[in-house]
């Protein structure tokens, strides 16, 4: 038996309970958390603006050690230290195998479907994103763990899972942010904040960050942020606050919305100069609507792209961005305002709906 904090059904409560986790079978492997990060997605999946099977543990970015490996597992060791990659790619569908693009896999998320295991009357579990990481121990498909490079800390690690690998892709893999280019950050959360560290190792000249809460100021500017701007009541408004510190107003040369609301992804394309770029981060309900006119499309030349994962490749980029770790270029610890015990979940959750702080960090 093993601790983990179960949902029970959407919009309940999460409940730290007992749960039975079973030994790893064929392809799978069993991990040891040592920690976890507690990113907005969870909260989305708990609400219901994203599916998710329940009941379930939640937790999709997170780090430890691996206990023990099933049957044909060959990549990993027990002993070794590894970050959970909750859109494992499968390698052989058309996204992997043709076009190259893994973080579009079609078969990434099937383990979320399937039980994992069972709470302590006997019901079955779902794991969250496949991964359930809020929880001291976790079974998981082979492909789901990665090995972690040496030099970076284990706990700061789980960050990698997610925010991280998100931010860091947003700026360099979909926006291909040059050195140079202003870049507006459109929420302060844990993945604005390693989106705001990464225009920064991108070389970006002015980067403005955005955000609600006039808190996030100090937050921001550590993580790189050279301005920052309070969101106001409608998206034109914060739009002209962010063009009036660009060079000439003219916008952003590049716009990254990490909320997923629709204001907000209205406001970075507003904030964005003609011909510039908006891409979008943050997952938002599929009732969420965006409305631009057919004019302004032509007019402004500007491109909006959505961006899953970051569109990275989780093998190829973790070892990247652990160099970067170890060079003291990115600051994973910078991202972590709150470190937490696994019965604080909830209270971590209540700090995303009313906006406050960066990531919280569930240490084990």
């Amino acid at each position: 038996m093993i601790r983990a904090a179960v949902l029970s059904a959407v919009s309940a409560p999460l409940v730290v309970s007992s749960i039975e986790l079973p030994e790893p079978g064929p392809g799978q492997v069993r991990v040891r958390l040592a920690a976890a990060g507690v990113c907005h997605s969870d909260l989305s999946l708990s609400n219901g603006t994203l599916r998710q099977p329940v009941p379930a543990v939640l937790g999709h970015e997170g780090a430890g050690t691996v206990l023990s490996v099933g049957e044909g597992v060959t990549g990993v060791l027990p002993g070794d230290r590894v970050v959970l990659n909750w859109a494992p790619s499968c390698g052989s569908c058309h996204f992997c195998a043709e076009l190259a693009e893994p973080w579009l896999c079609t078969e990434a998320n099937a383990a979320t479907t399937v039980p994992y295991a069972r709470t302590r009357s006997g019901d079955e579990l779902y794991p969250g994103l496949s991964v359930a990481a809020f929880a001291e121990e976790t079974v998981v498909p082979a492909r789901a763990v990665l090995p972690l490079p040496e030099g970076v800390p284990l706990e700061d690690a789980a960050l990698l899972g997610c925010a991280v690998l998100t931010g860091y892709g947003a700026v360099h893999h979909s926006a291909r942010v040059r050195p140079g280019e202003s870049v507006a950050v459109f929420g302060v959360g844990g993945v604005g904040l390693a989106t705001l560290q990464s225009a920064r190792l991108a070389g970006a000249g002015r980067v403005v960050a955005v955000d609600v809460s006039e808190k996030k100021e100090e937050l921001a500017r550590a993580a790189g942020a050279t301005d920052f701007v309070v969101a106001g009541a409608e998206p034109s408004a914060t739009a002209k606050a962010v063009r009036a510190v660009t060079e000439g107003r003219r916008g952003a040369d590049v716009a990254v919305e990490c909320v997923g609301r629709a204001e907000t992804i209205r406001a970075a394309w507003d904030s964005t100069r003609r011909g510039g770029r908006t891409t979008v981060v943050g997952i938002g309900s599929k009732d969420e609507r965006v409305s631009f006119s057919a004019l302004e499309v032509f007019h402004f030349a500007r491109t909006l792209s959505g961006c899953v994962y970051g569109n990275c490749d989780p093998a190829r980029d973790l070892p990247l961005l652990a160099g970067h770790v170890r060079e003291g270029r990115l600051d994973l610890g910078a991202l972590v305002t709150e470190r937490i015990a696994l019965d604080e979940v909830g209270g971590a959750f209540e700090a995303m709906r009313s906006g406050r702080g960066g990531r919280s960090l569930i240490v084990f």
